[in-house]
Formats: C-alpha cells, sequence, structure tokens
C-alpha cells in the first residue's frame, strides 16, 4: 500500500452471530481468552460458552446477541493488535457495530460497551411486544422511492426505512401491517426482491423511541473518554471526533436509519483503500464489494486470517 493510504475498520451488527464464532481465538491467543473472560465476569453468566457452543436459540436472543457479536469482535481486534502491526485510521460500525468501533476508538472501554449493549439488547426486545413489529429487505429500488413508499402506506402506523446497505439494498422496519403494505407496494413499484426478515424486534425505526429513552438512563453513568481515531457514526454517516457527541448520537442511533452505504462512501472519500471486517462473519464485506468497486474489504474473524495481512504489517 502507499504511505498515503488509509485503511478502516469496520464491526459487523445484529445478523453476524452463529454458534462456534470466537472459539479458535480464544484456543489460541491469550489476548482473545481475556477479553472472553471479562466478558463473563461482567455478565455473570458464561457467553463465552453460548458463543463458541450454543444453542444457537439462545444465541439469537437479542440480549444475548448483542453482547456476544461484540465480545467476539473485541476479542478478534485484540488479538490482531497483538499479533499484527495494523492498525486503522478510521473506523465504523453496522448498529451494534458502532459500540465495537468506539472501542477500538478508545471512546468507550470493553466493560462498559459490553454491559451498555447487554442492556440495549433487552430494551430494544421490550420496546415492541413479540409479532407486532417487522423489518423486510427490499432490493433494487432507489433511497428516495423507498422513502416514498413508507410515507405511502403507513396510514398512521409506523414504516421507515431502517438500513441504507448499498447495493440497492434497503430494510424497512414497523408495524407489522404497515410493512407488509410496503412490501406489496415496493413490489408494484419494481423492486427486484423483497424478504420478509426473521427478526424479534423492528430496529431502528421511531418504534424504538422507548428503548432510546432506556438506552439514555444507561449512558448517563458512562465516561466517554477523548478519541484520536475518527468514528464515522451511523446517524449521519460522517466523521465524528467529539467525545461529548457520542452519547446523544448513540440515543439516535436505536430510531434512526443506518446510514451505511453513506458511511462507506464518507470512508472513500477520506482516503481508504482498504477496509477490514473484524469479527464474525463477512456481511460488511459483503455490502461493501456492493458499494465501491475501489475499496479492496477484506475480513479478520479466525487465527488463519492473519495471512491475509500484508507481508510488512504480519
Amino acid at each position: 500500500m502507499k504511505p498515503s493510504a488509509k485503511v478502516a475498520f469496520v464491526f459487523p451488527g445484529q445478523g453476524s452471530q452463529y454458534v462456534g464464532m470466537g472459539k479458535e481465538l480464544h484456543a489460541q491467543f491469550t489476548a482473545a481468552r481475556r477479553v472472553f473472560s471479562e466478558a463473563d465476569e461482567i455478565l455473570g453468566f458464561p457467553l463465552s460458552q453460548l458463543c463458541f457452543s450454543g444453542p444457537g436459540s439462545d444465541l439469537k436472543l437479542t440480549e444475548n446477541t448483542q453482547p456476544a457479536i461484540l465480545t467476539v469482535s473485541v476479542a478478534a481486534l485484540r488479538v490482531l493488535e497483538s499479533e499484527s502491526a495494523l492498525r486503522p485510521d478510521f473506523v465504523a460500525g453496522h448498529s451494534l457495530g458502532e459500540y465495537t468501533a468506539l472501542v477500538c476508538a478508545g471512546a468507550l472501554t470493553f466493560q462498559d460497551a459490553v454491559r451498555i449493549v447487554r442492556e440495549r439488547g433487552r430494551l430494544m426486545q421490550q420496546a415492541v411486544p413479540p409479532g407486532v413489529g417487522s423489518m423486510a429487505v427490499i432490493l433494487g429500488l432507489e433511497m428516495e422511492v423507498v422513502r416514498s413508499v413508507c410515507e405511502a402506506v403507513n396510514n398512521g402506523e409506523v414504516v421507515a426505512p431502517a438500513n441504507y446497505n448499498g447495493g440497492g439494498q434497503i430494510v424497512i422496519a414497523g408495524s407489522k401491517a404497515a410493512v407488509t403494505r410496503a412490501m406489496s407496494i415496493a413490489k408494484e413499484r419494481g423492486a427486484r426482491r423483497v424478504i420478509d426478515l426473521p427478526v424479534s424486534a423492528p430496529f431502528h425505526c421511531p418504534l424504538m423511541r422507548p428503548a432510546a429513552e432506556g438506552l439514555k438512563k444507561v449512558l448517563d453513568d458512562v465516561a466517554v473518554h477523548p478519541f484520536s481515531i475518527g468514528v464515522v457514526t451511523n446517524v449521519e454517516g460522517d466523521l465524528n471526533l467529539d467525545a461529548s457527541r457520542v452519547k446523544s448520537l448513540l440515543i439516535e442511533q436505536a430510531v434512526q436509519p443506518v446510514r451505511w452505504e453513506e458511511s462507506i462512501r464518507r470512508l472513500e472519500s477520506l482516503g481508504c483503500v482498504r477496509v477490514w471486517e473484524i469479527g464474525p462473519g463477512q456481511v460488511l464485506k459483503g455490502l461493501i464489494n456492493r458499494i465501491s468497486a475501489s475499496l479492496r474489504a477484506d475480513n479478520f474473524e479466525a487465527p488463519q486470517d492473519l495471512g491475509k495481512l500484508p507481508k510488512e504489517l504480519a
């Protein structure tokens, strides 16, 4: 890479979890074992064993999924830091992943972050009764068209874009009936495909306002530290270096759409040529490849991925 070329680390959100994640890192690296041990102690139950052995039904529970993904991602990050010279110039995370990005940037301690996201998951699950909310993926329609579809069918109910994922993929969220109507109209407007998502709650829409209010109380006692690595935020799709704005951005993140495509475009405009997805799965790598032809995306989640590093950084 050229000396002026920038590197970004990005961190996955809910949906990237799988039984067995982090197990090899834990087996081979002290840095990873330390992270899992801290998480188990802070949460008061063996989260590590849930990650390694399941059951999958428990891992899928939002209040477990969120701390599990954050813990595996931070464990991978700590291994990368201890085993290589690779460091990011900027960071970003998809939804839950923004908390991991803030840990990487030094704004939040891991101990605080894992407690916050455990409670965040619980608050999000409690905000809307089971079966009342819904989410769906719409493929092949422009942002403006999806927004207009949501406005046309709301009938006083909530339905709104939740994730602008890029590559023609937009996720909508809201009350079940309104989402169903939006799916039907999206097909009429020429959507390539519409997919109902099997989620436990309608994330990143106004129905999450109770969760946002609860999160505000959780964050009240949390220290946000100064950070020197810029974090590209979900709410704005832009760079933040101001520690005093972190809490308000995280609270709004619960009810605002994730501007992922804008976030990746911003990383590109900042001079990034290489993006590493740190944590379980390759969801973000796939999205980045659809958004940008010039960014090279890779993932790091297991010991063998150290072999992907440029020789001068390994």
